[in-house]
């Protein structure tokens, strides 16, 4: 059974708390703190298997998670930290997470069973509505190449133990950090074919006979339309060069849409780096069956523009009046288009298609070539070149980061900034909501009912200023702070 989308919850380990514990020794009075820290969750990784082929097995296993950090203990005992899941996928799986839409759009399902709402095929990073109501989806892994792997969603870190809060002032320090939870959320996964070629054509056009003449696959072949439900990969091999083609299921007008099986066939022909039309020479007109699938890959992701070699097939024994007919129908809608005319069960024409196809496999991957870029993460990794538009890059000025858009670069902070910076909210019930990255992760991991862990996140919302910030909005001894989904009043004793 071949499965190329499912969805999962995942769920990242939690980190271990940090421990009280002074040292306790005969002949060693006051010995001081001496409380580990908690281990580290463990993550959640996606690994590229390229002997894995289908989604099937998250049909089965919807729930991922990852073992939690142990709690750290006396003597300055560290937890052990949580193991990582590590998940194999088949190559070209993309991940999506699932967000929940404040004001989720409403959908309609009519009498014949289409539905109003289509998704959207997804740009990396962007949020696009999914096909769950009330959700949109932004991509975040994208594993293309056999062995990528990519933490999916991260374990929390440890809790500090209070040997590490001594210091000249503090000499017996109470506090201990809890555990921070790890990444917990919804995903979607789909799984887009990764080859050199698509095949792509009207049903019963001859793509899985065109695929098991060059290959070595084995695809099922009938004389009815639909015979292909499930896409196809086969390695054909032309002057000692290897092309990985994919054997797309027919589509037919309105695929866009998501008619027929729609996105389930469309989502395999977004990768391939160059498309081979098949169009069958007995089509009434083959100019018209052409035009159809033009149109739909033009509406899906503007796959009209990609490169494409046009082959007319079941040509054996017909006369040539037919081909030139046929052919130039063909060249009336797309005057550029190349066209070759072949055989598969003669075995005509295939070796100068072959070659083709060869020719603008190697051309389209010259086009990008792969350079090397520091990007604002730190990481001296291979980039596409050119650079994506929008792409985020290091600027000389250490505080800040460049963002190239058209050519006319802007300023803005850069991660590591951003990470300090804080909002205040005064809500309709009158608690106050506090935002950002630093602080929220310090409520996180404050145990609530210590009362010198909960002065301390106190003294870090007074350093960082907020604190000010809410006297000046209003905020009273008594009033409800919220942070990370944690509550407690502005003052002690309140």
């Amino acid at each position: 059974m071949f499965v190329d989308t499912a969805k999962v919850s995942l769920k990242a380990g939690k980190g271990g708390d940090g421990a009280v514990s002074f040292r306790h020794e005969i002949y060693i009075p006051k010995g001081g703190p001496d409380g580990g820290d908690g281990g580290k969750g463990g993550d959640i990784i996606f690994r590229a298997d390229k002997d894995t082929n289908t989604l099937i097995d998250f049909r089965f296993i919807p729930i991922l998670e990852a073992e939690n950090g142990k709690n750290g203990s006396g003597q300055r005992s560290t937890g052990r930290s949580g193991k990582n899941l590590i998940v194999d996928v088949p190559v070209g799986t993309c991940v999506y997470k699932l967000e929940r839409e404040e004001y989720p759009r409403s959908r309609s399902i009519f009498s014949d069973g289409e539905n109003t709402e289509r998704a959207l095929p997804v740009t990396t990073g962007k949020s696009e509505r999914s096909e769950n109501d009330g959700y949109s989806r932004v991509q975040i892994a994208d594993l293309n190449t056999d062995g990528a792997e990519v933490v999916i969603a991260k374990g929390g870190s440890g809790g500090f133990g209070n040997a590490h809060f001594k210091s000249s002032t503090r000499q017996t320090p109470k506090i201990a950090e809890v555990g921070e939870p790890g990444e917990e959320f919804e995903a979607e996964l789909e799984l887009k074919t990764v080859a050199d070629v698509g095949l792509v054509g009207l049903p019963n056009a001859g793509k899985s006979t065109f695929l098991s003449v060059v290959s070595n696959a084995k695809p099922e072949i009938a004389d009815y339309p639909f015979t292909t439900i499930t896409p196809n990969l086969g390695v054909a091999t032309i002057d000692d060069q290897d092309i990985l083609i994919a054997d797309i299921p027919g589509l037919i007008e309105g695929a866009s849409e998501g008619k027929g099986l729609g996105h389930d066939f469309l989502r395999h022909v977004d990768r391939t780096a160059v498309l081979l039309h098949l169009v069958d020479i007995y089509n009434d007109d083959a100019g018209e069956a052409y035009q159809a699938i033009r149109n739909e890959l033009e509406k899906y992701h503007d796959l009209k523009n990609r490169p494409e070699v046009v082959a007319l097939t079941k040509c054996e024994g017909v006369d040539e009046d037919i081909i030139k007919m046929q052919t130039a129908s063909i060249l009336a809608k797309n005057p550029d288009a190349k066209i070759f005319t072949i055989s598969s069960q003669a075995h005509q024409g295939i070796i100068e298609l072959l070659r083709e196809l060869l020719a603008k496999v190697i051309e389209k991957r010259e086009e990008y070539p792969r350079s090397r870029s520091i990007f604002s993460d730190g990481e001296n990794t291979e980039r596409p070149s050119p650079v994506t538009t929008g792409a985020r890059e290091r600027s000389e000025n250490d505080g800040y980061s460049r963002v190239s858009d058209n050519n006319i670069p802007t300023i803005s902070l850069n991660p590591n900034t951003l990470k300090d910076t804080w909002k205040v909210e005064k809500l309709d019930d009158g608690k106050f909501l506090v935002t950002g990255e630093k602080i929220e992760k310090f409520a996180r991991k404050t145990d609530l009912n210590n009362y010198a862990s909960l002065n301390r996140l106190r003294d870090i919302m007074k350093k960082l200023g907020i604190r000010a910030e809410l006297t000046s909005q209003g905020a009273e001894p008594d009033s409800i702070i919220t942070i990370a989904g944690k509550e407690f009043t502005l003052v002690e004793d309140y």
